[in-house]
């Protein structure tokens, strides 16, 4: 979910070694302006993003398989009300320092953007060939399957410094998602929809702070969470027969589910306040040290966008059509899976491999910040100076000598 790896989460900063102290004093003293310190990830975000990520790709396979057993529909309904806004919260959380400037904005079209263009294409190639489907048309107007995630990204982080400056920005964001639930013509293009429906879930974020995610990771919320999840679970049992799974898509206005206009904004409330519980519920479980699997939440967007090819090419070549996968060995087996590869998926050495698509350096498509070249030519004119100071003290040091 859940875009960028270590670009759409910035991490936390570490205090500097001796050794960066060094190097950061030996700088200043050539003329050189000194690095940033090393950062330090949080564990607890990271360890969230991957357990998130999980979710989602378990939810993936569920999905072609959930029709034979009502538990795991109940289990499908479950994940899919928090997994996706407890990802969209994060987001929004680690958004806060969006200030639209060239160095963000620049950041935001090599991580999100790029990426969006590249998989959007990739997914409808993919399935032109894998499918044999002559008509699968690439278009960035309509994402496809998953990339609408990096889609809403992109909007939601455009639009960040409006939000941190208006005055009530949570109540607007759900308005407008309540506004968005009974709109049946807004259309498809970007997937408006989604971004709008979502959009309180990555306002919400931006209103978060530090100390709101230490509440929820109290001992109290933790043993409170486990009847929560049973009760809930309960419910989405109960609820299998006589709910829309529709409606946790976000993708779709009430009068397109075949209900009164008046029930999109309902529902909207309803989920927004289920969500958030089970989410609360999700963040309290998340443990806050360090993992075997804390390393892998940064490369989160290397799960998320290359899971699905794994999920789609299963359903193209009919493997979830199998009778052995519709048992519930069968089931555990796919979802254990699934479980593993999106695992893997989030290694280094298959970050790395991506890193030119999910993290591209693009310096030649940008024009450099005037501000940034005016401290170059400033930090060269003193180093010339410098430079011609201690050439002048050294030939007067010679003919000094030379005099004596």
């Amino acid at each position: 979910m859940f875009p960028a790896a270590s670009s759409l989460v910035p991490s936390l900063r570490s205090p500097q070694s001796q050794n960066d102290q060094h190097d950061q004093s030996r700088d200043r003293s050539a003329g050189r302006p000194s690095p940033r310190p090393a950062a330090k990830r949080d564990a607890f975000f990271d360890n969230a993003k991957y357990l998130a990520i999980v979710l989602v790709a378990m939810g993936h396979s569920w999905e072609p398989l959930k029709g034979d057993s009502r538990v795991l529909q109940a289990a499908y309904m479950l994940v899919y009300t928090f997994h996706m806004p407890a990802f969209i919260v994060i987001s929004g959380f680690f958004s806060r320092s969006f200030d639209a400037s060239p160095g963000r904005l620049k950041r935001l079209v090599t991580g999100v953007a790029v990426p969006y263009v590249v998989f959007e294409s990739a997914y409808s190639l993919f399935k032109r060939v894998v499918d044999h489907d002559p008509q699968a048309a690439i278009t960035l107007l309509d994402p496809y399957y998953l990339t609408w995630f990096l889609c809403a990204l992109f909007i939601w982080r455009l639009t960040t410094p409006i939000w941190k400056m208006v005055r009530f920005p949570l109540p607007l964001a759900l308005a407008m998602a309540m506004l968005a639930s009974l709109t049946p013509n807004l259309g498809g293009d970007l997937d408006l929809q989604r971004v709008l429906q979502f959009l309180p879930y990555f306002v919400l974020g931006l209103c978060l702070r530090p100390e709101h995610f230490r509440m929820v990771r109290r001992r109290s919320v933790r043993i409170a969470a486990v009847p929560v999840f049973v009760f809930s679970l309960a419910f989405c049992w109960w609820a299998v027969p006589k709910m829309d799974t529709g409606w946790l898509y976000h993708r779709s206005s009430a009068q397109e589910l075949g209900l009164p206009w008046w029930v999109g904004p309902a529902m909207q409330l309803a989920l927004f306040g289920c969500s958030l519980l089970l989410t609360a519920c999700f963040f309290s479980w998340v443990p806050g040290r360090t993992m075997w699997f804390t390393a892998l939440g940064a490369g989160t967007l290397c799960g998320y966008l290359l899971h699905g090819f794994l999920i789609k090419t299963a359903d193209y070549r009919g493997w979830f059509d199998h009778t052995a996968v519709h048992r519930p060995l069968g089931e555990i087996a796919v979802t254990v899976a699934v479980a593993a590869a999106v695992t893997l998926l989030c290694t280094e050495p298959v970050r790395r491999t991506f890193r030119f698509v999910m993290e591209p350096k693009m310096d030649w498509a940008f024009k450099r910040d005037a501000a940034e070249l005016a401290r170059e030519r400033e930090t060269r004119e003193k180093q010339e100076t410098r430079e011609k100071q201690e050439t002048g003290k050294k030939l007067e040091t010679q003919r000094a000598k030379a005099d004596a």
